[in-house]
């Protein structure tokens, strides 16, 4: 289909699938009409009433609660994602305790689910709502985007599920869905190409329970609309879905091939004080990790790197050793080969960090000042910092070294 966003039209099908008119052309992409509009939503609602998840947050139509769950979903799975639910809520009940609470305090009870941004605009949407709106929600997805954090896809959820409005809310699963509904070939890597999903959307929901067609959305796509696996030919949508009665199904969504992930070189500096404490920094407050505690990371030239810059290269252990002394003035004995290895992969960069452990005599700890943004801490007491995940590896690691 020359010159649209599709690749099959629905019309080729009427009468030899569940669709039986054609509707408009919306940015450019050809639709049913809604006489199949209406058989659709009753065959998906009557599939989300029977066979949709059970899940906690779908227990309360309070926006606080469907906020933190749909913060907390971005980029992590379900099955993860419910323990810390339930212990957000217990520590901040209301939008007004989260508004009130202590960044580290935040920050301890997010470890682990990473993407620490999220956390740090929970804290600054919950104090505009207290102090812009008396703790009250705004109801409509384009004031819902107004506060920290939240985008189009969170304010549609928000907007739907919490207040029953007839907003889309565009995410990974609701692209993969559509795109396969009617073999939509524009690239969902490209975040213009979401207006076309989010204008198909629309049409197609309807003002009839606006929040469940959503979550419905959700839960095909997390089960019989997967994106390696589709188990199209028993999905609840496959006589109404084009990619299905085309057998085209893997090839929706498009979506190009992310650009490759860079790689980062660090040494971990695992420092033993006389008294048997670890040293650990606080990350500055801007960048990746910021505000959370890590062991002293340095980063180092991979090999090609320092074959380039050329000269005499300097073994790990000695570069540890003028690190500690330029930036702590401490000079600790640092053992030679590595105690092991980490690799941590985030959205967009990997890290791997090769371990070394050191110690401290007495005699070198005498200089030593604290500062606001180092501690010492022991292996069996480590609740009083937030870390990163890549921060709980390493201590697993150097427990499993020291056989603890």
């Amino acid at each position: 289909m020359s010159g649209s966003n599709q690749d099959f039209s629905p019309k080729d099908w009427i009468g030899q699938s569940a669709i039986v008119d054609l509707g408009p052309t919306i940015a450019g992409v050809e639709l049913w009409g809604e006489q199949t509009n209406q058989a659709f939503r009753k065959t998906l609602f009557d599939w989300y009433d029977k066979e949709g998840r059970h899940l906690p947050w779908r227990e309360s139509k309070d926006p606080y609660r469907i906020w933190i769950s749909e913060i907390m979903l971005q980029q992590t799975q379900v099955n993860t994602v419910i323990p810390y639910y339930q212990r957000f809520l217990q520590a901040f009940p209301t939008v007004e305790d989260l508004a009130a609470a202590e960044e580290d305090d935040l920050l301890k009870l997010w470890a682990g689910l990473g993407y620490y941004s999220r956390a740090k605009n929970l804290h600054k949407a919950a104090q505009e709502i207290v102090n812009d709106y008396g703790g009250q929600f705004p109801q409509t997805a384009k004031e819902l985007k107004q506060l920290s954090g939240i985008g189009p896809y969170t304010a549609g959820a928000i907007a739907s599920i919490a207040f029953g409005q007839a907003v889309p809310a565009i995410d990974g699963n609701a692209m993969r869905v559509f795109s396969r509904l009617f073999t939509i070939n524009a690239d969902i890597s490209r975040q213009k190409n979401h207006a076309i999903f989010r204008e198909v959307v629309a049409y197609v929901m309807g003002d009839e329970r606006p929040g469940d067609f959503n979550q419905a959305l959700m839960d095909l796509g997390s089960s019989y609309e997967t994106a390696k696996k589709p188990l199209s030919d028993i999905s609840p949508i496959k006589d109404f879905n084009l990619a299905t009665l085309t057998g085209t199904e893997l090839d929706y969504p498009v979506k190009l091939s992310k650009t490759k992930s860079k790689t980062l070189h660090y040494q971990a500096l695992l420092l033993e004080n006389s008294q048997g404490q670890y040293l650990i920094e606080k990350r500055p407050s801007q960048g990746l990790l910021a505000n959370l505690w890590t062991v002293p990371l340095f980063e180092v030239a991979n090999q090609e790197e320092s074959d380039q810059q050329g000269g005499e290269e300097r073994q790990p252990y000695q570069n540890l050793v003028a690190e500690a002394e330029a930036v702590y003035d401490l000079r600790p004995v640092v053992m030679k080969k590595s105690i092991g290895h980490v690799r941590h992969v985030f959205s967009h960069r990997l890290w791997e960090i090769d371990l070394y452990y050191a110690k401290l005599s007495p005699t070198a700890e005498k200089g030593w000042q604290d500062q606001e943004d180092n501690d010492w801490v022991f292996l069996h007491d480590l609740n009083r910092h937030a870390y990163p995940t890549v921060q709980m590896k390493i201590w697993q690691a150097l427990k499993d070294y020291l056989d603890l």
